[in-house]
């Protein structure tokens, strides 16, 4: 069965550079700034950074809309994550940074916090954010993309609004946030060329569940059939290892064929995070049968022993292991 963790709070902040920054509240009235950036800008964040603790106030030009307040052992969002901002700033040194939002996408961000992370550490190894995109818009997605490259020192959001675009922010801005189709091309072609993560969340609507919105718990396989089938793709991944010629990882290789078998076997798509197979463990949250489960992981197996020149082994393979499991051979009617 699928598990869930107790969700926290997420701390998003645009990625370009500041429209005010290296402010120090210990000479600031916060309310008076607060003033100050709702005539100024508008709408726009406020963000607080101190030695262990950050947070982040978002604001429209009439009222305080929402805030997020992280710290070593604490995280909580809404109205006491406004006020705790305020008190601790009146007596800590924060350093303070603004950013000017524009007022049609200020409710997005401020809503941005309550997301869920659908799918997460998706890597470029097997999945380009080109095609994620399509994927997410496809779903009608309200939520965001998170793009991280060279370990964070480059990346964006991209934002969608029941599955159209409608902007995004990019560390390579200065001041107000470029949402621009330039700079949208420029973030998949910086994936392209270096490599980089990526995360997608999806916001909340009124009356969805968290459970819902992530990973649905389905019946629980047989342990019978994982068990075999963690067997086979032990066996198979030492044996892929093992040849010097394959230079790619074996859970870069299996996560591309299982990508490529996902039309057929909607399980095996690393998008929906309903099977992993990590440390020779298999974990699935999905509602595939056992016999779907065995086929969709048994083709990945051969045709990727057929790409890489190894079906000689994977024969092998397969008859240490069938004899190992002959209860499941027998059960499914499998054959070599």
């Amino acid at each position: 069965m699928a598990t869930h963790k107790k969700r926290t709070k997420m701390l998003i902040i645009p990625k370009e550079d500041p429209d005010i920054g290296n402010l120090n509240t210990y000479y600031l009235d916060i309310e008076k700034l607060i003033e100050h950036c709702q005539g100024e800008f508008g709408s726009g964040a406020i963000h607080f950074r101190g030695p262990a603790e950050e947070g982040v106030i978002f604001f429209d030009k009439d009222d305080i809309l929402d805030g997020v307040f992280r710290g070593r052992n604490s995280e909580f969002g809404g109205r006491p994550a406004i006020d705790h901002l305020m008190d601790a700033a009146r007596g800590s040194s924060f350093v303070t940074n603004i950013y000017a939002i524009d007022p049609e996408k200020i409710y997005f961000w401020a809503n941005m916090h309550g997301a869920v992370k659908i799918h997460k550490d998706l890597s470029t190894d097997f999945t380009d954010l080109e095609g994620l995109i399509k994927k997410m818009s496809s779903e009608n997605l309200t939520g965001y993309i998170e793009a991280s490259i060279n370990n964070g020192t480059e990346g964006g959001f991209i934002f969608f609004n029941h599955g159209e675009i409608i902007g995004g922010s990019y560390s390579w801005g200065n001041g107000r946030l470029n949402g621009t189709k330039e700079s949208q091309k420029r973030l998949i072609q910086k994936t392209k060329e270096a490599g980089g993560v990526f995360h997608v969340s999806k916001i909340l609507r009124g009356g969805e569940s968290e459970s819902r919105a992530s990973e649905a718990d389905g019946p629980d396989p047989s342990p019978g059939i994982i068990s075999a089938l963690e067997d086979l793709l032990a066996a198979f991944e030492k044996s892929v290892s093992s040849k010097k010629r394959v230079k790619t990882d074996f859970h870069t290789l299996l996560k591309r064929k299982f990508m490529e078998k996902a039309d057929k076997y909607a399980f095996l798509d690393p998008f929906a995070g309903e099977l992993e197979y990590v440390d020779h463990t298999i974990k699935f949250s999905g509602d595939a049968g056992d016999e779907d489960l065995l086929n969709g992981i048994m083709e990945a197996v051969e045709d990727l022993a057929g790409e890489l020149g190894m079906l000689p082994n994977l024969a092998d393979t397969l008859a240490r292991w069938s004899r190992k499991h002959a209860n499941e051979v027998a059960r499914f009617g499998i054959s070599f």
